[in-house]
């Protein structure tokens, strides 16, 4: 199944964040709990990791991309 992915609420103040760095590439397969992206917020900086085994499909925010909460950061097929 293909599905986006969005920008997580990582502390309950968050409302926006930075794309630091992908780790994975699109049209890479990773696994769940592989870090597939880094996000920076007013305190600090998260790695966010993947929560299924699937396929990067397309990443629709780039590194250095600012987004708020909830935006869509990639899609992917989840795999089991």
């Amino acid at each position: 199944m293909k599905i986006f992915l969005k920008l997580p609420r990582i502390s309950m103040n968050m409302q926006e964040g930075t794309i630091v760095a992908w780790r994975v590439a699109a049209g890479a397969s990773f696994a769940a709990g592989d870090v597939l992206y880094e996000v920076k917020t007013e305190k600090v900086t998260s790695e966010v990791t993947a929560p299924c085994n699937g396929v990067l499909l397309e990443i629709l925010a780039a590194a250095g991309s600012d987004l708020g909460v909830g935006d869509p950061v990639c899609r992917i097929e989840q795999r089991d």
